[in-house]
């Protein structure tokens, strides 16, 4: 089993160029269903996720042809309408192929998703809501069994600003008779690509960036090339890495808009940052701790708070962070404390006091985020840290090891 070690503490130099966003992608990747013209996506990144995605849409008959990182799709001879459960089991994100599959043939059996390891995800708000457009649903043996004679557009308002459910619910009504309105859309940044993407092949979708989202029926979608935007939570590592290290180094390719929150938190912290169109460049700083809490896009990420935890058990002074999306996100405070860390979960919160040094001891990788939490603690350890079951970590970062490794840091994957 691939293990990851790491020798500490690091000092960084240098740049890091983020990837295109695992987040961005999947649901473009769903998105494919819906066009029988033939569409390009550029940089895919090297991730489980994306080859999880990639192996369902062969599944259903979408022919893949690969160049190198350049994929280009042509779904014309669309020939399934199931998700199967050894596939969504591994990656929740599969729900998304739901509303394309509705759009383009009328029907889906999709596996339902269940639990994750940060918690339960019900997929009601997707399900109650297909329902308004024209949809019957039926769930038994495990799946959702979705049909419609003809989607029809509605005015759907989201009981929370889901991600999931406002793009599969978007995709729905690319093709849906009349106007499809959401109402408390989520906001993040990855819904506005995907809506770019839509209407790059000639979709009609309008209000991108906001919290009502209108689409427009069309008859039909063309095709055309693609590439989805930085991966803002990627990038957001590198930078607490940056700064956990006390390191100059340079983190780019992606948009820091999408990251204002969580570098106006970093700043008010005491971080020195140089903040540019697609880059950002941190120095070494003198941090003191800070009061977090999680929200819904434009508020701080819950994709983030692992790495912000790390962060916190280094710098001067208490911190407080509040989890407020998944229940059960704080698998890596144990991990984190068997490096020395000082932390006290007390609910939805943990309270952290900081300034303690960490010391290598063997950790093991619980979900996504909390594994670059663990790596990030690493460097800044003294000794030879080993973080096992890394297949987390492959989900959403792509060569980690090789750019930490570009970046000075003594850093290798091992299979033992």
């Amino acid at each position: 089993m691939d293990k990851i070690i790491v020798k500490g503490p690091a000092r960084l130099s240098g740049e890091v160029e983020i990837s295109p966003a695992k987040n961005a992608y999947l649901p473009i990747l769903a998105a494919i269903l819906l066009t029988d013209k033939k569409v390009t996506l550029t940089n895919l990144p090297k991730l489980r996720d994306i080859n999880t995605m990639l192996k369902l849409l062969e599944m259903m008959g979408v022919e893949c042809n690969r160049d190198g990182k350049n994929v280009t799709f042509d779904a014309s001879s669309l020939s399934s309408h199931e998700a199967t459960y050894e596939l969504v089991k591994t990656m929740r994100a599969s729900i998304f192929v739901l509303g394309p599959l509705l759009s383009r043939l009328g029907k889906a059996k999709v596996s339902l998703p269940g639990g994750c390891a940060i918690g339960t995800r019900p997929i009601d708000i997707h399900l109650d809501n297909l329902e308004k457009m024209n949809v019957k649903i039926e769930m038994k043996n495990g799946f959702v069994f979705a049909e419609t004679d003809h989607l029809t557009g509605a005015l759907v308002k989201l009981k929370f600003p889901s991600v999931g459910a406002t793009e599969n619910l978007m995709m729905a009504g690319v093709f849906a008779d009349g106007q499809t309105i959401i109402e408390n859309a989520a906001m993040e940044p990855e819904i506005d690509d995907l809506a770019n993407f839509l209407n790059s092949l000639g979709a009609k979708v309008s209000g991108i960036g906001t919290s009502r989202l209108v689409i427009d029926g069309v008859k039909e979608l063309n095709g055309g090339t693609y590439q989805a935007i930085g991966d803002r939570i990627e990038a957001a590592t590198y930078i607490i890495g940056g700064l956990m290290t006390k390191s100059e180094m340079t983190v780019k390719n992606f948009n820091p808009k999408h990251l204002f929150n969580v570098l106006e938190n970093l700043q008010g912290m005491g971080a020195k940052l140089e903040i540019g169109d697609n880059y950002v460049k941190t120095y070494p700083s003198s941090l003191k701790g800070s009061k977090v809490i999680t929200e819904p896009f434009p508020g701080f990420p819950t994709d983030v708070q692992a790495q912000m935890v790390a962060l916190l058990t280094v710098v001067e002074g208490n911190s407080l962070v509040t989890e407020n999306i998944f229940e059960n996100r704080f698998m890596h405070v144990p991990e984190l404390t068997r490096l020395g860390a000082s932390i006290e979960q007390l609910g939805s919160s943990v309270f952290i006091e900081g300034g303690r040094p960490l010391t290598a001891a063997p950790v093991m990788c619980t979900d996504l985020r909390a594994s670059a939490a663990l790596v990030l603690a690493a460097l800044c350890a003294y000794g030879e840290t080993k973080i096992d079951r890394v297949y987390h970590l492959q989900r959403g970062y792509e060569d980690l090891p090789e750019k930490l490794q570009k970046l000075g840091a003594h850093v290798e994957l091992v299979n033992e």
